[in-house]
């Protein structure tokens, strides 16, 4: 996850909410059970894995098997009736141990369960175990992240016979001939995690789980490419089989709610490329689709990816991380957000201050005239029209300041408030172009920027013979974006003459209007 161009805001559930969860997915809680149940005939490997002799018992503890009702950890077991952990109706014994070992490995890395003596394999109950039940939101999140590596790399790894039959004289695995490699396969599955969290962090999120098929496409086809070519098909076919694997895996942590490929369509490859093929196209029936996998992100798989995000220094910013910044940091904060985020994350910080503070606090961060300006004075204007009529005094203070009395007329008529002075031609004129700048730097070429430029440029017939004049710093930049933008080609003529006289008087420093 080393790609560290910033990412759309996220909305998280509270810490306390992400620890329940926590506590309630499969993996740790059976980790946990196992971690009650060890003691002092409990012996472990070299590596710290359970022994195979231990496994059914194991197992057993953890309702896998039916087994296990009079074994030496009946009590704990008793005491977590109910518990996660447990799989109603068991599961056959060789998948039972490869559970209960996956469970063990995990009690492991987290530190519910310690190495007391290597050499004699025997283990005690780790100081970790008591966070679970007595320790914070964070203690049991940090504990989860935890197992959230260890399910990520078992995610990673190629079957168990394949590494066998890979493995030399010498005990070392030959990769080369596993056509595996280690690096690329965690650096592809962090790609599809990554993926998957934009899709749900954009703006209002995927409408329902994401189809297999998509997913894996994301990650071969090339963005220029238009019809895909079958190598390209197979490729993504082989990426949905790899991903229908390790979703496999990591929906016991907690991070995937996965709708498994049917294992009707595994014995047919041309089928699983058709659906690779069709998986962006309109005409494929979602009925269809499901049947090669869904998968969607839970609430804690969120919280999970970002952190990861976060550790390989990926900005991935979350609503609430600015509400005990100052204005200045929670105006430019959200200058790239979305609409509805910046709105929760502004009412976030808003509901924490007093009205006439914030309002204050917000103009005065608004001012400037360097290049972010005009989309702080946006945001600041966006912000105050959430505040009641508490903050009018603020307002009233800014009438007269070149920058923010535009802003506060606005906000005083449109909340009928008396005695407004009325703007000057040139305030008009500021506002307008600072209006315009702010608009090109949230949206860029949209439709309703383009529906105001065209707008102005209808209402006043003498716009441009005004607007060149403004003494604006970006008023050269909006011209210029009016020239391209506009429809009609003699107005988009006349912004760009307006624009060459705009910054043809910034260059010798003259003055505007």
């Amino acid at each position: 996850m080393s790609d560290s161009s910033p990412l759309p805001p996220v909305r998280l559930l509270s810490e306390a909410e992400l620890a329940r969860e926590a506590l309630a997915t499969p993996l740790l809680a059976r980790a946990a059970r196992l971690a009650r149940w060890a003691g002092p005939d409990t012996r472990v490997g070299a590596g710290g894995e359970l022994i195979d002799e231990q496994l059914p018992e194991a197992a057993g503890v953890l309702g896998l098997t039916g087994e296990g009702a009079g074994s030496a950890g009946s009590s704990a077991s008793a005491r977590d009736t109910g518990d996660a952990g447990s799989v109603a109706g068991g599961v056959d014994g060789e998948d039972a141990a490869a559970l209960a070992s996956e469970a063990w490995r995990v009690a492991m890395d987290t530190g519910l369960v310690e190495i007391v003596d290597e050499e004699a394999g025997t283990v005690t109950v780790g100081e970790d175990l008591a966070l679970l039940t007595s320790g914070g939101p964070q203690d049991v999140l940090g504990i989860w992240l935890t197992a959230l590596e260890t399910a990520l790399a078992d995610a990673s790894v190629p079957d168990l016979d394949g590494l066998v039959e890979a493995m030399d004289s010498g005990g070392e695995i030959d990769f080369s001939r596993l056509d595996w490699d280690p690096g690329a396969e965690a650096d592809f599955l962090d790609g599809v995690l990554r993926n998957l969290y934009l899709l749900t962090a954009g703006e209002g999120g995927p409408e329902g789980p994401v189809p297999l098929p998509a997913l894996a496409a994301s990650m071969i086809v090339p963005d220029d490419m238009g019809e895909p070519t079958n190598d390209v098909l197979e490729q993504v076919s082989d990426a949905m089989m790899r991903l229908d694997d390790q979703f496999r895996v990591l929906e016991p942590i907690g991070l995937v709610e996965y709708q498994p490929v049917d294992e009707a369509l595994m014995t047919d490859a041309e089928e699983a490329v058709a659906a690779a093929e069709g998986a962006g196209a309109p005409a494929v029936d979602d009925t269809d689709v499901t049947r090669y996998g869904l998968v969607r992100l839970t609430p804690l798989g969120l919280y999970g990816v970002r952190a990861r995000l976060q550790e390989a220094g990926v900005v991935a910013p979350a609503v609430g991380d600015l509400v005990d910044k100052g204005a200045d940091v929670l105006l430019d904060g959200t200058a790239a957000f979305p609409p509805a985020a910046a709105q929760a994350e502004t009412e976030q910080w808003l509901a924490r201050r007093e009205s006439l503070d914030a309002a204050r606090e917000l103009l005065a961060a608004a001012r400037g005239s360097d290049a972010g300006a005009p989309l702080r004075r946006l945001r600041c204007q966006q912000a105050l029209s959430l505040v009641g009529a508490v903050a009018e005094p603020a307002l009233r203070d800014v009438l007269d300041d070149p920058e923010l009395g535009g802003l506060a007329r606005v906000w005083l008529t449109e909340r009928g408030a008396g005695d407004v002075p009325a703007p000057s031609e040139a305030m008009v004129f500021w506002l307008t172009i600072d209006t315009v700048a702010a608009q090109l730097a949230a949206e860029g070429n949209s439709a309703e920027l383009r529906a105001l430029m065209e707008g102005l440029a209808a209402q006043h017939g003498s716009f441009f013979a005004a607007a060149w004049r403004v003494d604006h710093p970006a008023t050269p930049d909006v011209l210029e974006a009016m020239g391209r933008i506009h429809p009609d080609k003699k107005v988009a003529k006349e912004a760009r003459k307006a624009a060459f006289k705009a910054r043809s008087q910034m260059g010798s420093g003259g003055g505007g209007a």
